[in-house]
């Protein structure tokens, strides 16, 4: 299965990774966001952060506790898919892995989805584009890892936006 899909990973690896990659400071840097990344807790952080700098201002914590929620969200929602699909993890033997998991499925990243979803919030409290481009750098190290196929990811993210999008659209409901 993914034969196609092995061939861009393997590329990616490649390009991105060249050589040996223990020493890689690329290969360094996809480990340090699969922490950060792992059951969404760097989000929960951040999420957790923002709403107490926003209460010592004497500002709202909601948009900081929508972020966590559409984190947390996000992550369940790609938990509960990878055991309806149970998509195998790449296994190609030309794929390195470089990073160990806590489940041999794959489809969709949860790491993807759940970045997505806060990326996507944290862009909207900020009012600024730029938090989107963390979403293609975690993306990419889940690739480099060789934990995840192209798809997954690109499946995670439309998971991530589009449950970003239901929580906030949630939470306007609720205000009102």
């Amino acid at each position: 299965m993914g034969r196609p899909e092995a061939d861009v990973l393997v590329a990616v690896q490649d390009a991105l990774v060249p050589g040996d990659p223990e020493g890689s400071v690329v290969l360094g840097a996809a480990r340090g966001l699969s922490h950060f990344g792992e059951h969404a807790l760097g989000w929960f952080a951040l999420a957790g952060a923002g709403a107490s700098v926003a209460a010592v201002r004497g500002r709202t914590v909601e948009p900081w506790v929508e972020l966590g929620v559409s984190a947390f969200a996000a992550h369940a929602a790609s938990v509960v898919l990878k055991r309806v699909v149970r998509r195998r993890r790449p296994s190609d033997p030309r794929i390195r892995v470089g990073v160990g998991t806590p489940s041999r499925l794959s489809f969709p990243s949860s790491h993807a989805t759940s970045t997505a979803a806060a990326l996507a919030s944290l862009s909207r409290i900020t009012g600024s584009r730029l938090p989107l481009a963390g979403v293609p750098v975690m993306m990419a190290s889940r690739l480099v890892l060789g934990v995840h196929y192209p798809t997954d990811v690109l499946a995670g993210v439309a998971l991530g936006v589009a449950t970003e999008k239901a929580v906030h659209r949630t939470a306007k409901e609720i205000k009102r």
